[in-house]
């Protein structure tokens, strides 16, 4: 386990009024862990998600896999 602190940060796309989430990416390597949050609540809970799922969930947003019908 590591001792560093996650470095959280917004998509620059982040300009919608505070609706957003958080991700640290600073944690793969140690940990293998992507920590996203609310960024309304920077001190409530973070959810971690396995670094492999978190990119094959951001690939699949790249290419439209989430469209809303």
């Amino acid at each position: 386990m590591t001792t560093e602190s996650p470095r959280w940060f917004k998509s620059s796309y982040s300009e919608n009024g505070g609706a957003c989430v958080e991700v640290a990416t600073n944690l793969v390597a140690s940990d293998g862990l992507v920590p996203v949050r609310d960024s309304k609540d920077p001190a409530g809970p973070a959810l971690g998600f396995p670094a492999v799922a978190f990119a094959s969930f951001v690939g699949g947003v790249k290419d439209g896999a989430f469209r809303a019908v």
